[in-house]
């Protein structure tokens, strides 16, 4: 079974940095998987998109997080990233990685892993 493994949250102050990362586990070979995107949940909120990577290398963010957020991917480790910059107290939240939704569909993407909680302090 493929699972995400994410990892790098943490308590940041803002206008802080933080680098999530998320080590896809399982039988799956990265680069074969076109859009991987990094989704959200804050506390009584759905989640949400906030960054998406195809392989040819352009990415997708929301207005919320453009400019601030970059996605990357290394193929090699199964890995893909989320470099957060100039982070805001609205950015607090569980992030989690995945398959794109929005093109493979629901019933299509990996189990969700455990996320990983970013906090951002006023």
């Amino acid at each position: 079974q493929v699972q995400p493994v994410e990892s790098g949250g943490g308590l940041v102050q803002t206008g802080g940095s933080l680098r999530l990362s998320c080590v896809v586990t399982g039988s799956v070979n990265l680069s074969g998987i076109s859009r991987v995107s990094w989704y959200r949940q804050a506390s009584g909120k759905e989640r949400e998109l906030v960054a998406r990577l195809i392989n040819s290398g352009h990415a997708n963010y929301p207005d919320s997080v453009r400019g601030r957020f970059t996605i990357s991917r290394d193929n090699a480790k199964n890995t893909v990233y989320l470099q957060m910059n100039s982070l805001k107290p609205e950015d607090s939240a569980v992030y989690y990685c995945n398959r794109d939704v929005a093109f493979y569909g629901a019933s299509l993407i990996w189990s969700w892993g455990q996320g990983t909680q970013v906090t951002v302090s006023a």
